[in-house]
């Protein structure tokens, strides 16, 4: 948590967003530790409190919107954002305590080293700040206070883990996870899986899924309008699009299509148990999906008008023999056997009741079977992202499920690992650095964390915050 908020305070980004942005310190739970208080305070930090006022300036300065606030006030948007005002008002409380401080020198520094107030020769450009500053509504002396306590934050997580260099056996732990070689044999379970589907399982499986296969039929009416049908030319004019506004006010005003239909001398056309399919022309399918819209419709197509009315709509169970249902029934059901085979092969492996001759005996034909290896953990030439992540979690001659790039399931063992030092010279070394550095800072924070749960005790007051809740309701 602290490290989040210390990548924040060290980004440029941190330096010029004006919104107070604050990752909460979750040292408290915000529900049951409620307590009856004073009118006037909403939260107490030891012996310091947090007014209303302070609170509804907090809200005022997050740039929240009265809409927005009222539409989560039941998802309890109020204790969240109460929440970060708490955590910054801690994170000050300890700039204070540890005297933290940022110069005005310091300040003006930051200011003028920030490439996005550089002009086109990389020189401090007072115009483009100003230009910031009006851009943003805000004053320089406003900008620079918060300013100021971003950098203040900075130099307080530095002051907690600043000198961190972690030992050699940490880097070349975290150089090895990442950049050993993984020999894998491995084939795609697609080759292996029980593709045929004989007429009693289609059987059963439409018995047991008769709800989900049903489908929806429709019947509905409508009619193209153009100017040809309305005014008896083919111009959009002021007197058509008149014509339009009166049929908008028909449909608010409960008329359906054949009432309109008469009004107008519209031509209407019928359908009755209508399904869509890939064959339908574009007018039925856009209908067709517009089937939990409202009941009766005018929509501008460009060209025309289309009105329409769905007067019912049915879920029935398709005919096995009607055209698209039979195949969609088999790819069902070939999807539900891969399914519960590749969930049988996860609990075995997972049991660890799955061996090298398991793994030989499915794969069925040795020719099925590819060998490869993993460069590092960032090689996705093969399988994806996740998948590499988690063969790199494994130990050596584990079996285990991963899935490619063009989303194919693969059955895979680890069948040899090879590792090598992390070298002085090694142009990665700078990176291990960091990366081990940042393990260090993490463990740090989250004993600072632990202080800070124990040196600051925090009330809020359930009654001022249900009264800021009615103000917003």
């Amino acid at each position: 948590m602290l490290n989040k908020l210390r990548g924040f305070s060290n980004s440029k980004l941190a330096m010029v967003v004006v919104g107070i942005i604050i990752i909460p310190f979750v040292f408290w739970g915000m529900g049951s530790v409620f307590s009856g208080g004073n009118t006037n305070n909403i939260a107490k930090i030891n012996n310091e409190t947090i007014s209303t006022k302070d609170f509804i300036n907090y809200i005022n300065n997050s740039r929240l919107t009265n809409e927005v606030i009222k539409a989560n006030i039941d998802k309890n948007i109020l204790e969240r954002i109460l929440s970060d005002l708490i955590s910054q008002k801690i994170l000050d409380m300890e700039i204070k305590k540890l005297n933290v401080n940022l110069s005005e020198k310091s300040l003006v520094s930051k200011i003028k080293s920030n490439s996005n107030f550089f002009d086109d020769k990389n020189n401090f450009s007072r115009i483009k700040y100003e230009k910031f500053l009006l851009e943003n509504n805000l004053s320089a002396p406003n900008f620079e206070a918060r300013l100021k306590k971003q950098e203040l934050k900075r130099n307080l997580f530095n002051y907690i883990s600043g000198g961190i260099k972690s030992p050699y056996f940490l880097k070349n732990k975290y150089f090895i996870s990442e950049q050993k070689k993984v020999e894998i044999s491995y084939f795609d379970l697609d080759l292996v899986n029980n593709n045929t589907i004989t007429p009693n399982e289609i059987n059963i499986f439409i018995e047991e899924n008769k709800e989900m296969l049903k489908e929806d039929y429709i019947d509905f009416s409508y009619a193209k309008i153009t100017p040809k049908d309305l005014v008896e030319i083919n111009e959009f004019n002021d007197e058509f699009f008149k014509k339009i506004d009166d049929i908008e006010n028909s449909i608010l005003n409960g008329s359906n299509i054949n009432q309109i239909k008469n009004n107008y001398n519209l031509k209407v056309k019928n359908y009755n148990q209508y399904k869509s399919d890939n064959k339908s022309d574009e007018i039925l399918k856009f209908i067709y999906s517009k089937r939990n819209d409202d009941k009766i419709q005018l929509v501008d197509k460009n060209e025309y008008f289309l009105l329409f009315e769905i007067s019912k709509i049915d879920k029935i169970l398709p005919n096995i023999s009607e055209e698209g249902f039979l195949t969609q029934v088999k790819n069902n059901l070939i999807l539900k056997k891969k399914y519960e085979f590749n969930k049988d092969l996860y609990k075995k492996i997972e049991d660890k009741e799955f061996n090298n001759n398991d793994f030989v005996k499915i794969a069925k034909n040795k020719n099925n079977i590819k060998n490869v290896t993993i460069n590092n953990i960032n090689d996705k030439e093969i399988f994806d992202e996740d998948s590499v992540k988690l063969i790199y979690s494994l130990p050596n001659k584990s079996f285990v499920l991963i899935t490619g790039n063009n989303n194919k399931i693969f059955l895979a063992n680890l069948k040899n690992i090879y590792t090598k030092d992390l070298v002085k010279n090694d142009p990665k070394t700078k990176e291990y650095q960091i990366k081990s550095n940042n393990k260090i800072i993490n463990e740090i924070n989250g004993s600072y964390d632990f202080s800070l749960n124990s040196k600051y005790k925090v009330r809020t007051f359930k009654e001022t915050m249900d009264r800021v809740k009615n103000y917003f309701r």
